[in-house]
């Protein structure tokens, strides 16, 4: 158990920092402090929504935010808020339409996995390398593998497509959050999955012909969450119905607060001025 921790703290709310520790630890960045949320576990938590937000981007007060965090204008305009991000297949960097090129750059052209991970059932998925295991923190994976390594974004997502006829792309947040996800031999269902996908997998390789991937051998990685208790229902609890939100902290899991009142997704509410006791 941690030690009691009853400093406060008040700012603007971005996702919580994670570290791959057993289990995961985590800071929740409110305004300029990381506050050590995870030291409250088992105590009581206060959580008060000032009624201003601020745009992740550009920093300008806004009455509603998108895209987890961001103003209607940079929504609009920014690159990481394109369709794309939410179908990597769809990619357009190599049209030269990118709405930011150099974002892009950074982020797109860059070397991508494609994993399975184990949260609610099995899912596939894609990340940059450098967000491995952040990427299967966030989305509360007990189990995960990463089974291919490609040179960009465009391609981890063709491969996605094809992988994703035979396994769900999607976490179901709701029973991810009413336990342990059921304990699976990965690395068998890799090999299932990999066979039943070798036709889709090799006319995607014809049709693309730059595509190119590295598939690995990997060992899974077990992640654990400091949970002491799950909810037998799953209850949303939302700022902009509920300015105050209080009740004891029994758990983090991916980015939500599970407290004895209902779940607090982190994420949903980047750029929320909120205070926290």
């Amino acid at each position: 158990m941690h030690e009691a921790y009853s400093a406060a703290c008040s700012g603007a709310l971005r996702k919580m920092r994670v570290q791959a520790t057993h289990p995961v630890s985590y800071k929740l960045p409110v305004g300029d402090t990381e506050f050590p949320i995870d030291q409250k576990l088992g105590q009581q938590i206060n959580l008060e929504f000032t009624g201003e937000i601020n745009c992740i981007a550009c920093g300008r007060s806004t009455n509603k935010s998108f895209a987890q965090g961001y103003c209607f204008p940079c929504f609009k305009s920014l690159a990481e808020c394109d369709m794309c991000i939410m179908r990597p297949e769809t990619c357009h960097y190599h049209q030269g339409t990118c709405r930011d090129s150099s974002w892009g750059d950074r982020h797109c052209m860059q070397d991508h996995y494609v994993y399975l991970a184990n949260s609610s059932a099995i899912k596939v998925g894609i990340t940059r390398g450098t967000q491995i295991p952040t990427r299967w923190i966030d989305q509360g994976a007990t189990q995960a593998i990463a089974v291919f390594k490609v040179k960009n974004r465009l391609h981890s997502g063709l491969i996605e497509v094809a992988l994703k006829k035979r396994v769900s792309d999607r976490t179901n947040w709701r029973k991810m959050l009413k336990g342990e996800a059921e304990f699976t031999d990965l690395v068998a269902a890799r090999d299932e999955i990999l066979d039943n996908a070798k036709t889709d997998l090799e006319n995607i390789q014809r049709v693309n012909p730059g595509l190119e991937w590295q598939q690995l051998d990997e060992a899974p990685l077990n992640l654990t969450y400091p949970v002491q208790n799950y909810p037998d229902k799953v209850t949303s609890l939302n700022f902009d119905k509920t300015a105050k939100i209080s009740g004891e902290l029994q758990g983090i899991k991916g980015q939500y607060l599970i407290l004895d009142c209902g779940v607090l997704n982190i994420r949903k509410f980047a750029g929320y001025n909120v205070s926290v006791i």
